[in-house]
């Protein structure tokens, strides 16, 4: 970054802060940056410093060479499973060592991207001869790319470990992985960390089946399961198998299975800018039509690049038209898939999967499979890179060996194996040189915030103020202000909350906050039909994220949350979705009714978590919905940062369970009422480091203990005594 003060050019390192989670992407180029959640992003806007305790940096030294046939995706799966199984939420991570420089920027960049998917706050590339070359290749001018490069070796920021001068940094913790011991890997079936190595996809599968269906016995012995590493374990099931028959909206007949492919997506996210994994999906599509192969008819198939200069390449390089013929149309550039947006699945294809219980999966690209994110149908989700997207849709079933199932047969009947159509590195290498240029991106970019003629063409209201109109179902005004007087009121002390869910580990935001589709008979489907909104104008809630009302009502609603309060009141059974245990009806109910019925009582709420809670996207209504519902503190084993940051933010209290236990170690079930003494010590400027929660259980005995409170800074301390960070600004704004 460069500011001219004084007539003098400056130079200092460029920091970026982004509303999006994967804000992490810039690590890729040396910049150091992360992700915030939008309400605190909107402070800073208005002039509020971002707050955090100084972090520990976690050294992560990268060795050797990235074999042949090895993907950028495969070494963040690796990477990812590494720093996840380290722990690394609240810290940053720095790659550093002799393999770094055997790293693209584009990879580089997808390492960075999965930032969230480890729980780091960054993870930070240095800068070195790759970091120039690329953004020669981008377009930066000749003195930008000097400048950059003789102050990042002025400063100490530049990586040569050949160098004399070099001396190894060092840091709080450490780790290390050689890049030549990368294998091909998926993740799944619902979260980024758990990589399988594509050689045990199969195994894998058969061995988590059972979780997802009724009908599918698991023979493995418990002692046997822990003997294995998850992506080892052995396959020894009896199954069950349903085969249903299906003719689809086009008249194709076929059957359907569990672990059919029902979608096979190369999906908008850092993985979809890499050149080396989207010229290698490809190519690989070429070699498969051109070998007569084609996706199976059950897969519903699409292609959102994260740059249009992948567009433009793709054309230039003639690919477009075997991707085409696989199936792979162009559906956009923003996130889709990944983020639900799939679109439904053929509806004779969604009615065979419902009414048989199937389990079918879904092989994306992006970077995040969590329960009920991708598409209500689909139960098993799937990480990959853009090639095994590809791969799959041609296998078209998940219980697919590629190294000994052919996907194919050539004219003479010999099998056509995937390392049959797998291009090489320099196959890949030259496409890249023959089709990407500086021209591209100076050109794609010139004029991209321009818009094409649909987008100027729109009607803009004028004026100083947000003009609310009261009949949209898209945007309204929220509540965050009603009954703000000028000074906050005192702090309050919890008594009396029930419980609004239980809840397990790896409780992400997708969980917490609305997303994808608006099922008709839900709360927020209700609303949207009383307000005259026809079924097929539902749109997503990510679409009616600007209208509380409707985000309030799909808060906590995801079709796989599994509240253990239901449980507990339902024999142990369960029932997935957005339901809870009302006390007030002593009866099931959905939560946003509960929460309604409570409200209507004066009972204030809280919510139990396990670990890992929050983790996923940095999603505003997590936190908003969860204060708009009542919710007045989360306690949890622990919470992933943002998360944390965003409760704060709306006036929710973030607490967790003494070191080592749990709400099950203590024997909480989620029918007790909570008492949470000592808040009001925040009225006098300090933050109590614990406070005393007194679970008292319905024959009047309790359980009481320390609760840790992830209140970090004296600036969050501000926000929460003020009810939010919106109300501090707005306050702080009124009294400048």
């Amino acid at each position: 970054m460069t500011r001219e003060v004084d007539g003098v050019l400056r130079a200092y390192p460029d920091t970026c802060v982004g509303t999006d989670s994967h804000t992490t992407m810039v690590n890729g180029l040396g910049v150091l940056g992360w992700g915030v959640g939008g309400i605190e992003a909107e402070a800073a806007m208005l002039g509020q410093p971002v707050s955090m305790l100084i972090p520990r940096v976690v050294g992560f030294k990268l060795t050797g060479d990235i074999p042949a046939g090895v993907t950028a995706t495969d070494v963040v799966l690796t990477i990812t499973q590494q720093l996840r199984s380290h722990g690394v939420v609240g810290k940053f991570v720095e790659f550093y060592g002799d393999g770094v420089a055997s790293v693209p920027l584009a990879n580089r960049a997808t390492i960075g991207n999965m930032s969230p998917e480890f729980g780091s706050t960054a993870a930070i590339f240095p800068i070195d001869e790759v970091t120039m070359d690329y953004l020669r290749l981008t377009g930066r001018s000749e003195e930008q790319t000097a400048l950059v490069e003789a102050y990042a070796k002025e400063q100490g920021l530049w990586l040569d470990p050949s160098a004399d001068s070099y001396v190894e940094p060092v840091f709080s913790e450490y780790l290390e992985l050689d890049l030549s011991s990368v294998v091909p890997s998926i993740a799944g079936p619902k979260r980024p960390q758990d990589r399988i190595e594509l050689s045990n996809a199969k195994s894998a599968f058969s061995r988590d089946l059972p979780n997802y269906a009724s009908d599918v016995i698991d023979t493995v012995d418990e002692s046997e399961k822990e003997s294995f590493p998850a992506s080892d374990a052995p396959s020894t099931h009896e199954q069950v198998r349903r085969t249903v028959a299906v003719t689809d909206s086009e008249g194709k007949e076929f059957d359907l299975f569990h672990g059919a492919v029902a979608i096979a997506s190369i999906t908008s996210c850092t993985n979809t800018s890499n050149p080396s994994v989207m010229i290698g999906a490809a190519l690989l599509a070429k070699k498969a039509v051109e070998a007569g192969i084609s996706a199976k008819p059950w897969v519903k198939t699409s292609m959102a690049p994260g740059s249009q200069v992948v567009t433009n390449y793709y054309e230039k390089a003639g690919l477009w038209p075997y991707l085409e013929k696989l199936g792979f149309h162009l559906v956009g550039y923003g996130c889709a898939t990944c983020i639900g947006n799939s679109g439904p699945l053929d509806e004779k294809i969604s009615e065979a999967v419902q009414a048989n219980d199937l389990a079918v999966v879904s092989v994306l690209s992006g970077n995040r499979n969590f329960e009920g994110r991708i598409n209500p149908d689909v139960k098993m989700n799937y990480l990959a890179s853009p090639p095994l997207v590809i791969a799959y849709a041609l296998a078209g079933t998940m219980e697919f060996d590629f190294d000994h199932d052919p996907l194919g047969r050539a004219e003479d009947g010999s099998p056509i194996f995937l390392k049959d159509l797998w291009p090489t590195p320099q196959e890949v290498q030259d496409t890249i040189d023959a089709t990407i240029d500086r021209a591209m991106f100076t050109k794609d970019y010139a004029d991209v915030f321009t818009g094409d003629d649909r987008w100027r063409a729109l009607e803009t209201p004028e004026g100083s103020t947000f003009a609310w109109d009261d009949e949209s179902t898209y945007v309204r005004k929220p509540p965050y202000f009603e009954g703000m007087g000028a000074e906050p009121e005192p702090v309050s002390d919890i008594s009396g909350a029930r419980v609004l869910a239980k809840l397990g580990d790896s409780v992400t935001t997708d969980h917490i906050s609305p997303a994808g589709a608006i099922k008709a008979d839900s709360p927020a489907g209700v609303y949207l039909a009383e307000h005259g909104i026809e079924r097929r104008d539902f749109n997503s809630y990510g679409s009616r994220r600007g209208n509380h009302e409707v985000m309030i009502r799909g808060t906590f609603a995801n079709i796989r949350l599994r509240n253990q309060l239901l449980a507990d009141q339902n024999d142990g059974a369960g029932v997935e979705g957005g339901y809870t245990f009302n006390f007030v009806k002593d009866a099931q109910d959905t939560i946003y009714d509960a929460a309604q019925d409570y409200a209507a009582q004066g009972t204030p709420l809280v919510v139990l978590g396990g670990k890992e809670y929050g983790s996923g996207s940095s999603r505003d209504w997590a936190a908003k919905g969860t204060a708009l519902l009542g919710v007045r503190a989360v306690i949890t084993e622990s919470f992933e940062r943002i998360h944390r940051s965003n409760l704060i933010g709306m006036g929710v209290l973030p607490l967790q369970f003494p070191a080592g236990e749990s709400a099950d170690s203590l024997g909480l079930d989620g029918t007790e009422t909570f008492d949470v003494a000592g808040v009001t010590a925040l009225n006098d400027g300090a933050t109590p480091s614990t406070v005393k929660v007194t679970a008292t259980k319905g024959d009047g005995s309790t359980v009481e203990f320390d609760a840790v409170v992830r209140i970090d800074t004296p600036g969050e301390a501000d926000y929460y005594r003020n009810g939010g960070i919106l109300q501090y600004v707005l306050r702080s704004l009124v009294s400048a």
